[in-house]
C-alpha cells in the first residue's frame, strides 16, 4: 500500500515536472518542494526525476534538431531560387514564415547555449538565419529599385499636384497578425508631401525590415535603405539645377555667375527642405514603423548628402566677400534659410539629425554678420570715398547717389535688416530707448555721409558755389528719405531738422552770393551836393552792372538737379534783388536832372533782371 502511493507521488512529480518544461534546476525544485512533506520521498524522488530530466533533454534535442531541418528544407529552397522571392506573394509569406519560426527557435533555445550539444544546433541555426537575412537584404534593394520610378522634382517647385493620395490606406491584408502600419498624414506647413514608392511596396519592405531589425541585423538594413534612398535624393536635388561646388569654388565665381547660382539655390533649397526631405522622412517612417532608431539613422544617412550641399552654398556665401552690391543677394539667402528653418528643425528633429539643425542655425547666423559686415564695409566706402576734385557745378556728388539709393533699396527689406541688426549693431552712436538697431544704424550712415559731403564742400574756393553744393546734395538725402522706409526709421525729427539745413544753406547762398550786390545798390542818405550825389550813382550803377553780370555768368553753368527747387532759388534771388532795385532806380529818379545823364548807365530793367535770373543754374544737372 505504501509503495502504491510513493508510486503515485512520484508519477505526479514526473507529471508537474514535464507540465513545467525543461530548466537546469527543475529536479531540484521539485525535491525541495516534495521533501518538505516527507524526506523519505527525497531520495527516492531524486532517482526518478535525474532519470526523466534526461529523457526530457534527449527528447527536446531531437525535438530541435528535426525542427531545424524541417526549417532548412522550408528556407533552403526559397535562397537557392533564381528568381526573386517577391515576385509571387504567397512565396514570399511562406518565407517570412519560415523566418519567423527560425528567430522563435533561436531565441527559445538561446539560454541553454552554454550546453555543448545545444551550442552546436543553434550555431547551424545562426548560419541559416545569416543566409536568409542576407537573402531578404536582397530582397529588399530589388523591391526598392522595381518601386522607385523617378519623378521630374522641378514640377513641385510650384505646389503641384503629385497625384498621390496622402491618407491613402496600406493593403495589410496578407499579415493579418500584424498592425497595420499608419499613414502619416500630410503635414499642412509644407506645400506637398509625396510618395516616392508605391503603397504596397511600402509595406513589403517593411514587413522585411521588421524581421531583419529583430534578427539583429537592423544597420545592414539600414545602410541598404539610405544607400538607394540617398541616390535618390541627390539625384532629385540634381535636376533642380543645383551644382555641387565647394566653397573654394563658390569663392571663385564671378559675381554674375553667383547670382544665378544663388537664385538656383533658393528654388532647390525650398523644394528640398519643403517637399522632397519630409516625403523622404514619411518614407522612412513607414518603412521602419515600430523601430524608430533605425528609422532616424536610415533618414539621417539618406537627407545629410543633400542637406550637407545646400548648407555647404549658404556658408559659402556667407563667408564670401563683403563688397557692398552682394548685400541684396545675401539678403536674399539669409531671408530663404529664415524661413526654411523651422521646416528644418521640424523634419530634422531625432537625434541623430539634430547636428544638421544647429547647422542651419549656425550658418543663417553668419549670414547676419555678413550683412552687417556689408553695411560695415559700405561705412568704409564713405570715409574712404576721396575729395579728388569738385562736381562741376556743385551739383550731386556720384557718392550721394550711390549712398541713398544703395540704402534706400536696402530698406525694403526692413523686416529681414531689423531682424539683423538686432543680433549687433555696427554703429558707434548710443541707441536711444526708443530706436530700433536699424534706425540707429541709418542714422549714423546718414551722419557718416553728411560728414563727407561737408569735407568734400570745401574744396569749392567761392563759398556761395559749396553752399549750392550741399543744398543740392541735402534736397537730394532728404527727398529720398521721405520717399521710403527710410522717412520711418529715421523719424520726422530727423527729417525737420534736415530739411532746415537744406534751408540754411539757401541763405548761405544768397549771403554769400547777393549781399555785395545788395550792398551796392544802397545809398547813403547824406546831405551832398547833387553832383556829388550823381557821381556815387554812377559808380554804384556801373559798380552793380558789372557784379550782376559777374554773377550771371559764373551761375549760369552752377547746377540745380531739382527743379522746384531751382524755381524757389530763381525766385528768391528774383523777390530780393529786384526790390533792392527799384528802390535805387528811385533814388535816381529823384534827384533833379539826372534822367538822361544816368540813362545810359542803367543797363538792366526790373524785367532784363528776371530774364537774367532765369538763365541761373541752366547746368546739366541729373537726377536719379
Amino acid at each position: 500500500m505504501a509503495e502504491n502511493g510513493e508510486e503515485k507521488l512520484i508519477a505526479v512529480a514526473r507529471h508537474i515536472a514535464k507540465t513545467l518544461g525543461h530548466t537546469d534546476n527543475t529536479a531540484d525544485d521539485i525535491l525541495q518542494i516534495f521533501s518538505n512533506f516527507d524526506g523519505r520521498l527525497r531520495e527516492k524522488l531524486s532517482e526518478k526525476l535525474i532519470d526523466d530530466d534526461d529523457v526530457l533533454k534527449n527528447s527536446s534535442l531531437s525535438s530541435l534538431d528535426q525542427n531545424l531541418k524541417s526549417l532548412d528544407r522550408r528556407i533552403s529552397r526559397y535562397l537557392s531560387a533564381d528568381r526573386l522571392i517577391w515576385s509571387d506573394s504567397a512565396d514570399s509569406a511562406a518565407f517570412l514564415d519560415a523566418v519567423d519560426d527560425l528567430i522563435a527557435v533561436i531565441r527559445d533555445w538561446t539560454p541553454m547555449a552554454a550546453e555543448k550539444s545545444v551550442a552546436s544546433s543553434l550555431d547551424r541555426a545562426e548560419d541559416l538565419l545569416q543566409q536568409s537575412m542576407f537573402r531578404l537584404e536582397d530582397e529588399f534593394k530589388s523591391l526598392m529599385e522595381r518601386g522607385g520610378e523617378s519623378f521630374d522634382v522641378t514640377r513641385y517647385s510650384n505646389g503641384e499636384s503629385t497625384g498621390f493620395d496622402s491618407d491613402e490606406e496600406i493593403d495589410d491584408d496578407e499579415n493579418d497578425d500584424d498592425e497595420e502600419i499608419p499613414v502619416a498624414h500630410r503635414i499642412s506647413d509644407f506645400n506637398i508631401v509625396i510618395d516616392a514608392l508605391p503603397s504596397g511596396t511600402i509595406n513589403d519592405l517593411h514587413e522585411i525590415a521588421k524581421r531583419m531589425v529583430i534578427a539583429g541585423y537592423g544597420k545592414e538594413c539600414s545602410y541598404a535603405y539610405s544607400s538607394y534612398r540617398r541616390e535618390f535624393l541627390d539625384e532629385s536635388v540634381s535636376r533642380l539645377g543645383l551644382q555641387k561646388l565647394s566653397t573654394d569654388e563658390v569663392q571663385k565665381m564671378q559675381w554674375a555667375d553667383l547670382e544665378e547660382e544663388i537664385e538656383r539655390w533658393i528654388k532647390a533649397a525650398n523644394v528640398a527642405v519643403r517637399i522632397l526631405f519630409p516625403s523622404e522622412r514619411r518614407l522612412c517612417d513607414r518603412v521602419f514603423y515600430g523601430f524608430s532608431n533605425a528609422s532616424d539613422l536610415s533618414y539621417m544617412e539618406v537627407c545629410r548628402g543633400g542637406m550637407t550641399q545646400l548648407l555647404q552654398f549658404a556658408d559659402a556665401v556667407a563667408i564670401g566677400s563683403r563688397a557692398p552690391e552682394r548685400l541684396y543677394k545675401v539678403l536674399d539667402v539669409f531671408e530663404a534659410l529664415r524661413d526654411l528653418i523651422p521646416h528644418i528643425q521640424m523634419v530634422f528633429a531625432d537625434q541623430y539629425c539634430l547636428f544638421m539643425c544647429n547647422e542651419a542655425i549656425s550658418i543663417w547666423k553668419k549670414l547676419g554678420e555678413a550683412i552687417r559686415g556689408i553695411f560695415m564695409e559700405l561705412e568704409n566706402l564713405i570715409r574712404r570715398d576721396p575729395a579728388k576734385a569738385a562736381v562741376p557745378g556743385g551739383g550731386l556728388h556720384p557718392i550721394t547717389r550711390y549712398v541713398m539709393n544703395y540704402i534706400r533699396v536696402a530698406c525694403q527689406s526692413r523686416q529681414t535688416l531689423e531682424q539683423v541688426f538686432e543680433d549687433g549693431v555696427s554703429s558707434p552712436v548710443d541707441r536711444p530707448s526708443s530706436s530700433s538697431s536699424l534706425s540707429v544704424q541709418m542714422s549714423w550712415m546718414m551722419e557718416l555721409l553728411e560728414s563727407n559731403l561737408e569735407a568734400k564742400s570745401k574744396i569749392y574756393r567761392d563759398t556761395a558755389l559749396a553752399s549750392v553744393f550741399m543744398m543740392n546734395n541735402g534736397r537730394y538725402i532728404v527727398q529720398k528719405v521721405k520717399d521710403s522706409e527710410l522717412g520711418s526709421l529715421l523719424g520726422d525729427d530727423w527729417t525737420r531738422k534736415h530739411t532746415a539745413k537744406v534751408k540754411q544753406y539757401h541763405v548761405n547762398y544768397q549771403r554769400s552770393s547777393w549781399s555785395k550786390v545788395l550792398q551796392v545798390l544802397k545809398l547813403d542818405n547824406n546831405s551832398s551836393s547833387p553832383t556829388v550825389e550823381l557821381r556815387a550813382m554812377k559808380e554804384k550803377i556801373k559798380l552793380f552792372n558789372n557784379q550782376f553780370d559777374e554773377i550771371c555768368k559764373i551761375q549760369s553753368n552752377w547746377v540745380i538737379f531739382d527743379e522746384q527747387l531751382k524755381q524757389e532759388l530763381r525766385i528768391s534771388v528774383f523777390s530780393n534783388l529786384s526790390m533792392a532795385y527799384r528802390s535805387f532806380l528811385g533814388r535816381v529818379q529823384s534827384v533833379p536832372d539826372t534822367g538822361r545823364q544816368m540813362e545810359r548807365h542803367i543797363k538792366y530793367t526790373v524785367e532784363d533782371l528776371e530774364s537774367k535770373i532765369n538763365e541761373l543754374f541752366r547746368g546739366n544737372g541729373r537726377r536719379k
